[in-house]
């Protein structure tokens, strides 16, 4: 049988010409797609935006929570002070009371910040001089915070209790610490650390709380530098001479 094995003749195809190579599928392939390249300080000014609008918002509500209160004001009012839409603020804040908390942490965050400077190492005199003046400064400069603050225990604190019971309470023991560490020094008077620090605040705040009433009753605001000054050197003293280590 013609091209079987045991013909003596081989079957040979025809030669088959090659053609052009098949194309590689690599060369199929599109070529992957370019990341946009965003330069550094695109992002720095997109977060610094955020930022400033976060601010914003922060402001505009303190200014409103500190005259109105909590359930007194509407979040339209708050856009509108803002100068922002209520979708944008919503995408700051999911609703009223989170805004209203972080309204009052951002207070507390700069209300605290000079007490948790002072330590024990420090000479008491010139420590608590310089925190007395910085707290009579925020009343000057930040009295809405003070008077939200106010507000917000006054009603018993429903939504920063777990903070000030927590935070709030462990910086204050942490700082009657120090305090009695000056006493034990017999650097001051044989005082209770924590009615020293009741008493700071006290005299401090009130400034900011009852800002109308000195005014009243005095003519003058802590605005007047002149009055500042001396707001500062009286308090200074009055604490300072309860406060110095008896002979």
């Amino acid at each position: 049988m013609a091209g079987s094995a045991g013909s003596g003749l081989c079957y040979k195809p025809a030669r088959h010409r090659p053609g052009p190579a098949p194309m590689s599928t690599t060369t199929l392939k599109s070529p992957p797609a370019r990341k946009a390249v965003v330069p550094a300080e695109a992002g720095t000014r997109r977060h610094r935006q955020i930022a400033d609008k976060r601010a914003a918002i922060l402001a505009a509500a303190l200014g409103l929570f500190s005259r109105f209160g909590l359930h007194g004001t509407t979040i339209d009012q708050v856009a509108a002070a803002a100068e922002v839409s209520k979708t944008n603020l919503f995408y700051y804040f999911a609703n009223k009371e989170t805004l209203y908390v972080a309204v009052l942490r951002d207070l507390l965050d700069a209300w605290l910040e000079p007490l948790r400077a002072l330590s024990a190492d420090q000479d008491p005199a010139e420590a608590l001089r310089g925190y007395i003046r910085s707290k009579l400064a925020f009343s000057r400069d930040r009295p809405e915070a003070s008077r939200l603050f106010c507000l917000e225990i006054i009603q018993g604190a429903p939504l920063l209790r777990d903070e000030l019971a927590n935070e709030l309470r462990a910086l204050v023991d942490e700082k009657a610490g120090v305090i009695r560490a000056w006493v034990d020094g017999g650097r001051l008077a044989p005082i209770d650390p924590h009615q020293l620090v009741f008493a700071l605040w006290a005299v401090t705040q009130h400034y900011a709380d009852f800002a109308t009433q000195v005014e009243l009753l005095t003519g003058r605001t802590l605005a007047d530098p002149a009055f500042f000054e001396e707001t500062v050197a009286n308090v200074q003293c009055i604490v300072l001479r309860g406060a110095e280590p008896r002979a």
